[in-house]
């Protein structure tokens, strides 16, 4: 079984983007570092150039999240790899995690459910608290618990970073979409792969220290939330590609009922609390029109 990790970096911390490598390096084949553009390529490049399990490709300018995971596949291909594990710069995986996932596949269990990928379970860097997998409620996003020695949860979805995914599937299902750019490129593939029959499967036992990487705001309404607080441009893709997905007949009603709910709290809190509220929500509203007018790909071009 050959496991190949894709890494997508963008101007990364060097000393996380390190724990990163070294824990891959330990529990897969081979691993491909595409950097989306980062300032400090020089740097990144340096910092791999000596190891021979990594391959590093870096790109000129920024292309986006779908676009380098597709680079990073096509190279799996080329080097002939059975599995792909998706990873971003912050996510760092504990011993045998990935052994832990990748033996669900070698167990039998592939012949009897169509799995389309397995993720592990999150510890949440600052706070040390290991994450739910997750299902789609009524109106909000649920959390499906691991109950004492259950090696796994059937989910509704999956984040892209430790998500393990067989090539085969990748051809059945299709590649990543890229013409979201960020946001939702996830989101989007796992629904396109639920829509053709396949099942997601969150990993009890495999664990991944992730780093949210955000500023998360604690504010009162109705109970205390910690709300995460984007950069300007960031609501633009969150609104834009919610609204492209609403439009696809392979998305469920599930999905859109949970995220509509969202989009609107996000749109409240951004208004009553959040800074720079005024350049955020042109930036809704844009992204909502854009949608509209059917226009895809990075912000801008």
């Amino acid at each position: 079984m050959k496991i190949l990790a894709v890494v997508v970096t963008y101007n990364p911390d060097f000393c996380r983007l390190k724990s990163v490598l070294d824990a891959l390096n330990q529990q897969v084949s081979h691993t491909v570092l595409i950097d989306n553009g980062s300032s400090d390529q020089r740097g990144i490049v340096q910092l791999v150039e000596s190891n021979k399990k990594i391959t590093c490709m870096p790109l000129s300018e920024n292309q986006g999240l779908g676009t380098a995971l597709n680079l990073g596949i096509s190279q799996a291909r080329r080097l002939q790899a059975d599995y792909v594990l998706l990873m971003d710069q912050d996510s760092v995986f504990m011993d045998n995690a990935v052994l832990r996932l990748s033996s669900r596949f070698g167990s039998g269990l592939d012949n009897t459910q169509r799995i389309a990928a397995i993720g592990p379970r999150f510890v949440d860097a600052q706070k040390g608290v290991a994450s739910e997998h997750v299902k789609f409620e009524l109106t909000k996003i649920g959390r499906i618990p691991c109950r004492e020695n259950q090696p796994y949860v059937s989910t509704d979805f999956l984040i892209t970073s430790g998500s393990l995914i067989p090539l085969r599937v990748l051809d059945d299902v299709g590649p990543m979409d890229e013409t979201l750019f960020i946001d939702h490129v996830d989101t989007e593939w796992c629904l396109r792969a639920r829509s053709k029959g396949y099942v997601l499967l969150g990993d009890c036992e495999a664990l991944m220290e992730h780093d949210l990487g955000e500023y998360r705001k604690r504010i009162w309404f109705f109970r205390w939330r910690e709300v995460p607080v984007h950069k300007a441009f960031r609501y633009y893709y969150i609104f834009r590609n919610s609204f492209l997905l609403y439009r696809r007949k392979y998305i469920p009603w599930s999905w859109i009922r949970i995220d509509l709910i969202r989009l609107i709290q996000i749109f409240g809190f951004t208004l009553l609390f959040g800074p720079d509220r005024l350049a955020k929500i042109a930036m809704m509203f844009r992204g909502i029109r854009d949608a509209f007018l059917g226009k895809t790909g990075k912000f801008g071009s």
